[in-house]
């Protein structure tokens, strides 16, 4: 296996962090003394990845620079690009000026794609995935015998990914014979004995037990950047005069898997997903990741 064999980590670390109260991303755990994405780079850099790209925001800049790059492992490559409303296409350069939150999540892997010369992990900067996770998505992409063309999604039991805050809203996945196939997304999820109920198209509706939810960790190659950038470019002509609305990620893969440009497979996370939303959770998630990382 050599360097150029292996993924890049790719970090979406550009959001606002509204409902936590801004910089969510650079918040260090109490009693581990590092952010959640330092622990994910330390995992991914075990399990062998090189080079990481980090999207962030302008607000976080500095402290990610003057303190969170030089507690990472040597011989990483990083790389920091800023995601940017002004990032568009030129003949759309008007709705920019308009525009104050980024464009969401596929924007922000759009922005990453100029560093990015192979196939690579995407993640979110404030989810902790696991260390066997980076294994599992850096084994499908050296792997001889699986096809590198193929895309793969590590995806967590829906059990694991419940708050005791109230209920959640998850990406659920239908999966056909280790193939990703949809992506519903619920509303409101919450645990009725040992079954789940979730909003699907603005109704209560069971959720098989067993169920496998995305939660923004994708193995990606070449093929999708590419079809990045003619989504968008369709995305900002279609919603010309709505500077609001956000191009996702999601939205593009699932239209190559309907229209056959690429295939999902789907693994199932060894270890539990952990995620902060309110500034409240910090000490709770901490907690558990240490006991995870030093039980």
């Amino acid at each position: 296996m050599t360097s150029a064999d292996l993924p890049t980590l790719v970090i979406l670390a550009g959001g606002l962090g509204t409902r936590f109260g801004g910089g969510k991303q650079v918040a260090e755990l109490p009693k581990i003394g590092k952010t959640i994405m330092e622990l994910s780079i330390e995992d991914a850099f075990n399990a062998g990845v090189r080079h990481v790209v980090l999207v962030i925001n302008d607000q976080v800049r500095a402290i990610i620079e003057e303190v969170i790059l030089p507690r990472l492992p040597n011989g990483l490559r990083v790389d920091l690009v800023e995601q940017s409303v002004q990032m568009i296409p030129q003949r759309f350069k008007n709705l920019a000026e308009k525009r104050v939150k980024p464009w969401g999540t596929g924007h922000a892997l759009l922005c990453a794609k100029p560093y990015v010369d192979n196939n690579a992990i995407v993640i979110t900067a404030d989810d902790y995935y696991g260390a066997s996770t980076y294994t599992q998505l850096v084994s499908h992409f050296c792997n001889a015998d699986q096809s590198t063309s193929e895309m793969a999604i590590v995806a967590y039991p829906l059990s694991q990914t419940m708050s005791d805050r109230g209920g959640v809203n998850r990406g659920i996945c239908d999966v056909s014979e280790s193939y990703l196939t949809q992506v519903h997304e619920y509303l409101n999820i919450r645990q009725l004995g040992d079954e789940y109920l979730g909003v699907f198209n603005n109704r209560d509706t069971l959720i098989p037990v067993g169920s496998l939810v995305s939660m923004t960790c994708w193995g990606i190659t070449q093929t999708l950047f590419k079809k990045l950038e003619v989504q968008f470019e369709h995305f900002l002509e279609s919603h010309d005069s709505d500077v609001k609305k956000e191009y996702y990620l999601p939205d593009c893969i699932q239209h190559m898997i309907n229209s056959d440009q690429t295939a999902v497979r789907v693994y199932t996370a060894k270890d539990r997903w952990f995620g902060v939303t309110y500034k409240e959770e910090l000490d709770s998630v901490a907690g558990k990741i240490y006991e995870l990382r030093h039980g």
